[in-house]
């Protein structure tokens, strides 16, 4: 989390938001739908890229191929779990003003808490949960569904994995989007990135900066 309390998103505190925020937060882990769990092993320490799925009552949950590196390892350890959204380079050109430096804007959130191994059910019906949230993504194209395969190969597929479940402990989210600028600077800065291409970002500035 960045430590300018300008750029904390929700207005919280450092580990815990209200049911608002939370709202929030549980709508950026469900659009982005990626992320990293990281956490230490004998090894030295370990990432993975996993498609998550939070329950929505303070648990998140992924799973791992039998022959990732963590996977082993992840059963009662603390991990920390990162999961970013759109970032882009904001060159000082853009602000309209004197002396600045280039810098990074970007939203992520970081959480935090012990992990357990889920039982085989429960793995199954969380691939189920991301799949059908997934693919409600993509409508109006028919959903697929796991009935529309062999069930034999699905449960082959189920063996080569594990399903993991975070009890998140800590929520640590950042939004730097030139909060800390004058509202003429970071509307040049939106623009800019308009101009460019990167629409997503330039809504954020426009969205998060006067907050």
């Amino acid at each position: 989390m960045h430590p300018n309390p300008a750029f904390r998103w929700p207005k919280s505190n450092n580990d815990h938001a209200d049911a608002d925020e939370r709202a929030a937060l549980e709508a950026l882990i469900a659009n982005i739908g990626f992320g990293m769990v990281f956490a230490e092993t004998p090894d030295g320490p370990r990432v993975a890229h996993v498609p998550v799925f939070s329950t929505g009552d303070g648990a998140l949950q992924f799973h791992l191929s039998r022959g990732n590196a963590l996977t082993k390892h992840l059963t009662s350890t603390t991990a920390l779990c990162v999961i970013n959204g759109p970032d882009a380079y904001i060159s000082p050109d853009w602000y309209g003003m004197d002396d600045q430096v280039p810098t990074w804007n970007y939203l992520s959130l970081e959480l935090e808490g012990p992990v357990r191994e889920m039982e085989r059910e429960g793995l199954i019906a969380m691939i189920d949960d991301l799949v059908a949230q997934n693919e409600a993504k993509l409508a109006p194209k028919p959903e697929w569904a796991r009935n529309k395969m062999d069930s034999d190969k699905f449960e082959k597929m189920i063996d080569a994995i594990v399903g993991f479940e975070m009890e998140i402990l800590a929520w640590r989210p950042t939004a730097k989007f030139n909060q800390n600028k004058p509202d003429s600077a970071r509307e040049n800065a939106a623009a800019a990135l308009d101009a460019t291409g990167r629409k997503a970002i330039a809504h954020m500035i426009r969205e998060f900066g006067g907050k």
